[in-house]
């Protein structure tokens, strides 16, 4: 086969989408079974004993460790079945649950696979409103009721969708109280089929759409049908107020599970003797089902192709990233939450491709592999920091210690806040909806010293925070939420019985917030 060029494009502000031809990448998957199935966990190997080279490897790990514009959270490798490398960058740990942004959409996608294997739905061909058969829906022309559910999964819905720069109708959806219905009453700007928009939106449908032919939530359909079989237990997946799992984001699992979404396809869709996904469903959503322009295309959701250099996968905000060769046998997995990923950058071509060196076991490398393992021990470990002398606190924290503000309405969602300071730590207790929360309430913990404060944040999931008084009546703190990916520049102006909350969140997702807040007791 000719190898071409590599093309790298970037589509909106979330996602890369990468792709040269297709037609046949999955007939060269492995035809074999795999040594051992990984639903209890990962058997691992060194980078040689599965013909891969491990100096090459801790190459790569180095290249991400100092990539400019990205945080790097974890990396799994797997060849043959076996864990060959596997590293986690402080403060990130093993283990720990990742918001795996647009991967999420490509379980999503999974589901509408299992759903119509097993006769929940009648194929990809159904109307879309069909699902929907009690709702009074707006702006209904026949370009809506032409819609199907192949339109959704190939994002050529034609709805009106907005997505670049930023994801305009998106924010519009999460800001409505029906994210259902906000989504169904979009304007048509097209007939469906006729163009590829990105449309996060159109996403969520298809979760709802699996509520409707299933009778149960996507979370509970994946507890039955993929998450159960494949031992997926350790998961977070967010939902809209009528509790419809948020099929375009949010779900939070760990780096093993997404590895072994990527096994699944690898293998045809079998696990433990078991069809968990038809092999035709798999073909049809890692193939070439649009062409964005010359270079550009993508099959179901964000599963996209590189037939050039032999791999699929998924892509989402940040750096999340599942990677398919077919050809070695590999599944590569990245977290992150870096505003320019490093994602195919050089990965691929310049690392894992040169890595492979046979399908036969290599000769052994103990000093490669040795000081492979030590990178990524050193990545692990928190960097040395001094705590510094905490300045002397002025008049309004105590003033304010403890006391609750009520604050306006405002796109994230948050309906209190409250700060108690105390030697050197602060907690800020918040107080949220369902929109960025998921939780009715939770803290961040913020080091006063200098030294950031890892401590349990939204959905009980790590964040780290420090900061500190910049003025008599102002509070600023940086929030690292790891996991969630977001980071976020908080600032709290105190003022008579008010506050003034600033929210800057450093990757881009969200303009400046402002929002203000009055001291409870005088509501």
């Amino acid at each position: 086969m000719q190898r071409r060029p590599l093309v790298v494009s970037t589509i909106a502000i979330a996602f890369l989408v990468l792709v040269a031809g297709y037609s046949f990448l999955v007939d060269r998957a492995a035809d074999e079974l795999p040594p051992y199935w990984p639903t209890d966990g990962w058997q691992t190997s060194t980078p040689e004993e599965q013909g891969m080279d491990s100096e090459t490897l801790a190459e790569m790990i180095e290249y991400l460790r100092d990539y400019d514009g990205s945080q790097v959270d974890s990396l799994m490798i797997v060849r043959n079945g076996y864990l060959i490398a596997e590293a986690y960058f402080y403060p990130f740990t093993k283990g720990s649950k990742h918001d795996i942004a647009s991967v999420t959409k490509s379980f999503t996608s999974t589901l509408t696979g299992i759903a119509i294997d097993k006769g929940y739905i009648s194929g990809v061909g159904k109307h879309v409103l069909d699902f929907f058969p009690d709702r009074t829906i707006a702006n209904l022309d026949a370009n809506k009721q032409a819609m199907t559910l192949e339109h959704l999964l190939t994002m050529q819905s034609g709805f009106e969708c907005i997505a670049a720069p930023a994801e305009v109708t998106l924010m519009e959806m999460v800001s409505s109280p029906d994210w259902v219905q906000c989504t169904l009453n979009l304007p048509m700007s097209e007939a469906p089929g006729k163009s590829w928009v990105y449309c996060g939106s159109g996403a969520h449908l298809l979760s709802a759409i699996l509520g409707q032919a299933t009778n149960m939530s996507a979370s509970e359909f994946a507890r039955e049908h993929l998450f159960g079989p494949l031992d997926i237990s350790d998961v977070i997946w967010p939902t809209d107020p009528q509790g419809v799992n948020r099929g375009y984001g949010d779900l939070c699992v760990t780096t093993d599970d997404m590895a072994k979404l990527g096994y699944l396809y690898l293998y045809h869709g079998k696990w433990e003797g078991q069809q968990v996904l038809s092999d035709a469903w798999i073909r049809s959503a890692t193939q070439i089902r649009v062409k964005v322009s010359e270079e550009i295309g993508h099959g179901y959701t964000v599963w996209f192709v590189r037939d050039d250099y032999g791999f699929y996968g998924s892509h989402g905000r940040g750096g999340q990233a599942i990677y398919v060769l077919p050809d070695e046998h590999l599944v590569m997995v990245l977290t992150g939450r870096g505003s320019d990923p490093p994602t195919t950058k050089g990965l691929i071509p310049n690392y894992i491709l040169p890595a492979v060196k046979s399908a036969e076991p290599l000769p052994e490398n103990p000093e490669g592999v040795a000081s492979m393992h030590s990178l990524i021990q050193q990545l692990a470990q928190p960097p040395v920091e001094y705590p510094q002398p905490v300045p002397e606190f002025p008049a309004t924290a105590e003033q304010v210690s403890g006391k609750t503000y009520v604050l306006e309405d405002n796109p994230l969602g948050l309906r209190s806040i409250s700060l108690v300071p105390e030697e050197d730590e602060a907690v800020l207790h918040v107080t949220a909806d369902w929109t960025i929360a998921g939780d009715a309430e939770f803290e961040w913990l913020i080091g006063l010293d200098g030294i950031q404060r890892i401590a349990p944040g939204r959905y009980g999931m790590p964040a780290a925070g420090k900061g500190g008084w910049n003025a008599d009546n102002s509070f600023t703190a940086e929030i690292d939420e790891i996991g969630n990916i977001l980071i976020w520049q908080a600032k709290l102006r105190f003022e008579n019985n008010q506050v003034t909350v600033t929210l800057v969140e450093s990757r881009g997702l969200y303009p400046e917030i402002i929002i203000q807040g009055e001291l409870a007791n005088d509501m």
